[in-house]
């Protein structure tokens, strides 16, 4: 590690920007190339997008962006993230840096010190304050987005760009990204909305990737040189083994030889670079994959450890926990398991020992003291943070995980494991994606710790090395939009813009930008294409008459027998029909001029080329006439719904927003429209603050099964049935008139977790509630916080009666292991 004048000697090196050079020596590491240009594009008051990969340092040009704001008195800066969890972790390092009096923390479901000068944030907060137009964004200089490749999410990355576009100009953006194949097309959009921005693409990981298949108890090489790159070859052993099935493979590998590595000592076998083995079929055996157990120990000889096993399942992740408790394995000193208990019972103190019991708090620590946990989106989010906190500190050594922990949480491995390289998308199972391999070996190989990092596949049937070295070589995906303009979205920009200033605006989404850049492309084709036509109609000119009119008669002609030999099932009036109009073609082609030229067939043969080109090019026409506008065009689909419910009125330049449109301005969320109208319409009047916290958890909650619906008897009883009944057939009504205005419309109301919700919101015991709501406790407090997201909603833009339940509702959904995993 260099020391820091040798730091600051470097940054100054790279040109006279000296506060970049101050920043770099205050840093444990010295700052990488493609940070350092960074820095420089902020200093020089640009803005920039970074895309990097996952674990290379992107998040220090987002800190040094906070650095020259908080160099001004008058300056601050916002860091935004897609997750509050990341937020909250973002939230802990700033505060070490700055102390708690300059960092503030705002998620929907928390706020701390939202006036200081440093805030971090969920991106939907940001939205919501720049429609709002929120004081606190006085003095905003600077705003990182974080996993700003988020924008590419079809459920929630419009905000993205919404916050993008509306952003004042006088604001700097640091947008961080995993890296994509297309981020010079992002930069282009970023240039035109935001102004001067500088592309900064770095493909390098800070810490090499070695990649490894695990072929029974054997690691090895995906690629014969260890490279990882697209060049290198895959390891002809494993393509082996592949083609022969695994025959005479278990004879000649039954006991692995470890050997060390010069770098991490890792266990590998080197490729054979003999000939093929003689096979017989009588050693034909299937290669049999390891238990779980028995990997991590095999990980922990060849000092592999920490290491992460992605696992595409919650049950999958738990169960492998308990393979390795039932083993017997401890991973841990007797040093570490006293830390690990310490912590673990520091962060959950503020839990009832009642509610530990039931989420098996006395097992789970145990577990964590064996020095192996899972990570998953059912677990409480306390239980989540803890086993974030104690894989930083190296006190665990095997986590299984789910792919969300992949997702911007900075949980770095010495290792990762990957056991399959498909997974259940809710519909089927389908492989992962170039983007999802990059994103989950990502997490291998820590800065500063590790010499290089390991990704590890096992082996199964069916696996082909090939396919794996694609993975491997692939690292980018696009990055596509996903914006659509939404109720709330329009009732805002028209009353802050008016309708013509607010159709622009949306013509500048990323989402019309890819679309236009298509159309150039498709435009520039066209214009060949018709260049070709144009050869094509000389080259068939003929000087007896018009041969376009006579190909297309003879065209006509052709479709027209070939459609009567099809058909032979036709009635006989269809066919007498035909065949008059077939006789009347013939008579008509035999009379055209051209018919008798002596060149004709000659002309005829241009003539095809001609037509079948046209085709083509009309095709093309087409596509550029759907993608042009699409945007603007939605946007006028949505307004003409919001004027026939009478949300805004007028017309063109005219359009403006009515008083039931500015409670629109305040809602967001998915049920945007279904909300407004409910409310609008008193449907929830007569709701008690549990009977409004089922219902409100009816409008966010989404099934995991289509078929997941309560007996109508199960339901809460009283005015809550009528209410939800009611609202079942707004939605409806409003789902025909969004199909009649040719927009997509919304999912049905879901009444799956409205009873757990409501015990819940009266005080019934966590066990009878789990039991109820039938799933884990992590989940239950995911949805209750969205519950309570959307009441605080209704608590702020309901009449006074309802406002009023709707914040006993919030208070009465925010207690337990809600109110905990709400700090």
């Amino acid at each position: 590690m260099s020391s820091p004048s040798e730091r600051y000697a470097e940054a100054r090196e790279a040109g006279s920007h000296p506060v970049t050079a101050s920043f770099a020596a205050s840093q444990r590491f010295s700052l990488d190339p493609f940070q350092v240009a960074a820095c420089r594009a902020l200093e020089e008051d640009r803005s920039v997008l970074v895309a990097a990969p996952t674990g290379a340092g992107k998040t220090i040009v987002g800190e040094f962006a906070i650095h020259l704001a908080m160099r001004e008195p008058d300056e601050k800066a916002f860091y935004t993230t897609p997750m509050k969890a990341l937020s909250n972790q973002k939230f802990r390092e700033l505060v070490e840096v700055y102390g708690e009096s300059e960092v503030g923390l705002l998620t929907g479901d928390t706020n701390i010190n939202g006036s200081a000068r440093i805030v971090v944030m969920t991106t939907e907060v940001l939205r919501n304050m720049l429609y709002a137009d929120s004081p606190a964004l006085r003095g905003l200089r600077y705003v990182v987005m974080d996993e700003v490749h988020y924008l590419a999410d079809r459920f929630r990355g419009a905000v993205w760009e919404e916050v993008i576009i509306h952003l004042p100009q006088a604001v700097r953006l640091v947008s961080l990204s995993a890296t994509v194949s297309n981020a010079e097309e992002f930069g282009d959009w970023l240039d035109t909305v935001r102004g001067d921005t500088e592309v900064i693409v770095s493909e390098t990981r800070p810490v090499p990737l070695e990649q490894h298949v695990l072929v029974r108890a054997d690691l090895l090489p995906l690629f014969d040189d260890r490279a990882g790159v697209a060049t290198a070859r895959v390891n002809q052993e494993l393509m082996r083994i592949r083609s022969f099935k695994g025959m005479n493979y278990e004879r000649n590998h039954a006991v692995s030889s470890y050997r060390s590595s010069e770098h991490a000592g890792y266990a590998t076998r080197r490729p054979n670079r003999g000939g093929k083995r003689p096979v017989r079929s009588a050693n034909v055996r299937r290669i049999e994959r390891l238990d779980r157990p028995d990997v991590v120990q095999l990980l922990e000889r060849a000092n592999l450890l920490p290491a992460i096993f992605f696992i595409f399942s919650r049950v999958g992740c738990d169960a492998a926990v308990q393979q390795v408790r039932r083993a017997g394995l401890r991973l841990t000193t007797t040093e570490e398991r006293a830390e690990i208990r310490a912590i673990a019972d520091e962060r959950t103190r503020l839990l009832r020992d009642e509610d530990l019991a039931v989420l098996g708090y006395w097992e789970w620590r145990d577990n964590l003291e064996r020095g192996i946990a899972a990570h998953h989106a059912g677990l409480l989010p306390a239980f989540k943070e803890v086993v974030e906190e104690l894989f930083r500190l190296k006190l665990l050594k095997a986590v299984f995980a789910t792919e969300t922990l992949a997702l911007g949480i900075n949980m770095p491995a010495r290792t990762v494991v990957l056991e399959k390289l498909e997974k259940f998308n809710g519909e089927a199972r389908v492989a992962i994606t170039p983007g999802e391999y990059t994103q989950l070996t990502g997490r291998a190989g820590r800065r500063g710790i590790d010499v290089e990092g390991h990704a590890v596949i096992q082996w199964s049937e069916g696996l082909d090395p090939q396919a794996v070295a694609n993975l491997a070589s692939r690292r980018t995906y696009p990055l596509n939009s996903s914006f659509r303009p939404t109720y709330n979205m329009a009732v805002n920009l028209i009353e802050q813009f008016g309708r013509p200033r607010a159709r622009e605006i949306l013509e500048s989404s990323f989402a019309q930008f890819q679309a236009d850049r298509a159309v150039v492309g498709l435009a520039r084709q066209v214009r060949e294409q018709e260049e070709s036509l144009a050869g094509y109609g000389e080259a068939m000119t003929c000087d007896r008459g018009d041969f376009r009119e006579y190909a297309g008669i003879r065209r006509e002609l052709s479709d027209l027998e070939k459609l009567n030999r099809k058909d032979a099932n036709a009635s006989r009036s269809t066919r007498d029909a035909r065949q008059k109009q077939i006789a009347t073609l013939r008579r008509r082609m035999q009379r055209h001029p051209c018919h008798s030229c002596p060149d004709r067939e000659h002309h005829a043969r241009w003539a095809e080329r001609y037509f079948k080109l046209k085709r083509s090019t009309d095709a093309l026409r087409r596509q550029i006439e759907t993608r042009t506008g699409t945007v603007a065009r939605v946007f006028d689909r949505v307004v003409e719904v919001l004027a026939e419910l009478g949300y805004v009125e007028g017309s063109g330049a005219q359009t403006r927003v009515t008083d039931a449109g500015a409670t629109m301005r305040r809602i967001y969320g998915e049920r945007d429209l279904l909300v407004a109208e409910s409310l609008r319409r008193g449907l929830w009047e007569s709701l008690d603050a549990a009977s409004l916290a089922a219902l409100a958890c009816c409008l966010v909650y989404e099934p995991r099964r289509d078929s997941e619906s309560p007996e109508a008897g199960a339901l809460p009883r009283g005015p809550f049935r009528a209410a939800l009944a009611a609202t079942q057939e707004l939605w409806q009504a409003l789902d025909d008139l969004e199909q009649d205005h040719r927009l997509p419309g919304s999912a049905p109301v879901a009444a799956g977790l409205a009873t757990a919700m409501h015990s819940w919101a009266r005080g019934v015991p966590l066990d009878r509630v789990l039991i109820e709501a039938d799933m884990a406790a992590g989940d239950f407090v995911r949805w209750a916080k969205q519950t309570i997201d959307l009441l605080d909603q209704l608590s702020l833009v309901a009449e006074t009666g309802l406002a009023s339940v709707a914040r006993k509702a919030l208070d009465a959904v925010r207690h337990g292991i809600v109110a905990y995993s709400s700090l």
